[in-house]
């Protein structure tokens, strides 16, 4: 079973600098939201990353950390 973690690493476009930010809805290879300071930037998968949009600025990610989580005999 694969789990996500419920934070991620957005990078602005235009200066490259990076904030970990918190993240909610996430699907795999469509979209997530970020929480920076709380705002909410909306991101979507254009194939290679995770892209958004807010306050004239770019925001790229490369989506949260999976764990591979395996499972015992129940």
């Amino acid at each position: 079973m694969i789990q996500f973690d419920n934070k991620a690493t957005l990078t602005n476009t235009g200066n490259d600098m990076a904030v970990e930010v918190e993240i909610d809805n996430f699907r795999e290879g469509k979209s997530f939201d970020a929480f920076p300071a709380k705002n909410k930037i909306a991101m979507r998968w254009n194939g290679k990353v995770y892209v958004g949009n807010a306050l004239g600025m770019e925001f790229t990610s490369p989506g949260p950390a999976s764990f591979n989580i395996k499972e015992g005999r129940k």
